[in-house]
């Protein structure tokens, strides 16, 4: 199986965050900032290797959460 952003995903997603193809592991490349922004929604497909390939799709849902308050 194989774990990628879906193609809706935006470019700033995109920067912010990195996804595992093996895992699905999904990690921070950057900063949050809660006053920027306190959540996001990032669609994630899952894609095996067969032939055609199948896929599933989810929505991985962050809440940023505002730690200086």
């Amino acid at each position: 199986i194989m774990y990628l952003f879906s193609r809706r995903v935006s470019t700033k997603v995109k920067e912010m965050f990195t996804i595992d193809e093996n895992k699905g592991e999904i990690r921070l490349q950057g900063k949050l900032d809660y006053e920027e922004k306190n959540s996001y929604e990032i669609p994630v497909e899952a894609r095996d290797k067969g032939f055609p390939p199948l896929s599933g799709h989810c929505k991985v849902v962050l809440e940023v959460l505002d730690v200086n308050d």
